[in-house]
């Protein structure tokens, strides 16, 4: 009983962490790789587009990337978000009014 307890716990765990969003501000490589249409040159890019143009806004903007389009974009569009990818606000001048 306590190894198909445990088999159970194990297998929830991991099909939690599988069913979870992949956040295109925050993921490293494996996490990009993990998805369905994105090898290793698709993952270098979307991090390459991410550190030269900033936090995609939205998943659309991936798009933006070499390698994709309107079709793989929607494909992917369940497994992927840009939530909580606002960066951090640098301390500076204010704002003009």
């Amino acid at each position: 009983m306590k190894k198909l307890l445990l088999i159970l716990i194990a297998f929830f765990t991991f099909f939690g962490m599988a069913m979870g969003a992949v956040n295109l501000n925050t993921a490293n490589k494996a996490a990009l790789e993990a998805v369905n249409g994105v090898g290793p040159k698709k993952a270098e890019a979307i991090i390459a587009y991410r550190e030269k143009n900033g936090p995609f806004t939205t998943v659309d903007d991936l798009k933006n990337v070499n390698g994709f389009g309107d079709e793989s974009v929607a494909k992917m569009r369940s497994v992927l978000t840009v939530d909580d990818a606002a960066p951090a606000k640098k301390e500076g001048k204010p704002a003009k009014k």
